[in-house]
């Protein structure tokens, strides 16, 4: 007897497939929660039933590669004659699978550039479709991955685009994505043009922001491939909640965070930042707010000769005295608990040991099973692939990230269908620190380095 369930497709999941069947390549973006794999293995099946595609590739993150797509193949009936394999394990384990005689490969994201080579040796590239889960994984033209996929475009009939945040960090991530579905015809051949015709940067080359009217002009560009759905058009969630807890510094603390404001906001005058430079001086006040931080590589050389390996040091107990008053409040109810940084994570099993860390498929159904009270759980690592809803629904960011991908992702796994109660977004913010900028941008969606230096220099002109 078949273990497989039933899946009733529902009406907006339709227009997703038969905007999937009328357009070759395309993108899908759509909200945290709606199907978007199971909607896309429907139109998989009806595109091969129809004999209008042979052979599939399916590019994901490295959990979702190995553990969803698989499974949301096993489990519905439906789907029941999709031949599929994972593509991963040693390199002559991968050359093996290759050989392996059904309609869909699936590989994580990390694997596509051996992939091309791989087949490029073979002088034949097999797949007439291509699905990229989270499409901003080929956001940046200047990667590996971007490229060795531009070089299967051309031998491509079909590419399948999914994201529900396909630009996190402003339009410029549009440019690498729609490109390999038109090959620039649309934004521009190279990243130059598309810079040149919509942006304008500083003196130095740096933070691009749109023209006046540039970013309607890209939405009309790309409309006629880009269906977009969101989760609160078309799902019956239970209300979500935002709730900051606004913390005060101690003087102490308060003294402290504005020495080191001030030191690095006299760097961005004085010096030439580059993007990379400015998440780190943004980093370095995100990670005091949460009371600790990595130290200089001065201070690391000097501490290693002592023996000292961690390399970061406390300075404040202020917000993990916080958050263990928000764990008395939930009085036992499941609370998941996302942190940024290493440093975090050791300072919140000091302080909670019987906490656990997400990490498995076995973490992820002892949460479901509502087995776990307290979880830990990181941004980047769980944002995609995990369904969360049925082990709890209240979320504490113990720290600020300004990665709106990460942000909406992990809300996402909570807040989604199946979801029956009430979610609860906790935020424990600092006043007057850099925190309280980032939650702003994160509200308003418009999260770039630009936005965060601006941030940066707007405090503490402020103060002064």
């Amino acid at each position: 007897m078949s273990r497989r369930k039933l899946y009733e497709l529902h009406k907006y999941q339709w227009r997703m497939i038969e905007w999937v069947l009328k357009t070759p390549k395309c993108a899908l973006w759509a909200g945290v929660g709606l199907g978007k794999t199971v909607t896309t293995l429907t139109a998989i099946q009806t595109l091969l039933l129809k004999k209008q595609a042979k052979k599939v590739l399916i590019v994901a993150p490295l959990r979702v590669a190995k553990f969803v797509w698989p499974s949301e193949i096993n489990n519905w009936e439906h789907l029941h004659q999709l031949r599929h394999v994972v593509l991963h394990g040693s390199k002559k384990y991968r050359e093996e699978l290759l050989n392996t005689s059904c309609e869909i490969h699936i590989i994580n994201k990390e694997m596509v550039t051996w992939l091309v080579e791989e087949m490029s040796k073979r002088g034949h590239w097999p797949y007439d479709t291509i699905v990229i889960d989270e499409s901003t994984c080929v956001k940046s033209p200047k990667s590996k991955r971007f490229k060795s996929l531009r070089l299967a475009y051309k031998h491509t009939l079909r590419m399948i685009q999914l994201s529900a945040t396909p630009a996190p960090n402003g339009l410029l991530d549009l440019w690498s994505q729609m490109h390999l579905l038109d090959a620039g015809t649309r934004l521009g051949r190279t990243m130059t043009a598309y810079k040149d015709t919509y942006f304008v940067g500083d003196y130095m080359g740096f933070n691009f922001v749109p023209k006046p009217g540039a970013p309607e002009q890209i939405y009309k560009k790309v409309e006629d491939k880009c269906l977009t759905l969101t989760s609160e058009d078309y799902l019956e969630l239970p209300k979500r909640t935002h709730n900051t807890i606004s913390l005060e510094m101690s003087p102490k603390l308060l003294a402290a965070y504005l020495e080191l404001e001030k030191e690095f906001v006299l760097e961005l005058e004085t010096g030439t930042i580059t993007a990379s430079q400015a998440a780190v001086l943004s980093g370095k006040l995100l990670q005091f707010c949460g009371g600790a931080i990595y130290l200089s590589e001065e201070d690391k050389i000097a501490l290693a000769n002592i023996g000292d390996t961690d390399h970061w040091v406390e300075v404040s107990l202020q917000k993990i005295e916080a958050l263990r008053d928000l764990v008395d409040e939930m009085a036992g109810q499941p609370l998941l608990v996302a942190y940024n940084y290493k440093h975090e994570l050791k300072r919140l099993l000091r302080e909670f040991p019987k906490g656990r860390v997400l990490s498995t498929k076995q973490d992820e159904d002892d949460w479901n099973a509502k087995k776990i009270p307290l979880m830990f759980v990181h941004p980047a690592s769980c944002g995609h692939g995990l369904n969360l809803q049925y082990g709890g629904s209240n979320l504490v960011w113990f720290g600020t990230t300004w990665n709106l991908e990460h942000y909406d992702q992990l809300i996402g796994r909570l807040d989604r269908q199946g979801q029956t109660d009430p979610v609860f977004i906790h935020h424990l913010i600092f006043k007057g620190s850099i925190e309280e900028r980032v939650m702003l941008r994160l509200q308003n969606k418009s999260i770039t380095q630009e936005e965060l230096l601006t941030a940066m220099k707007d405090s503490y002109k402020e103060r002064k």
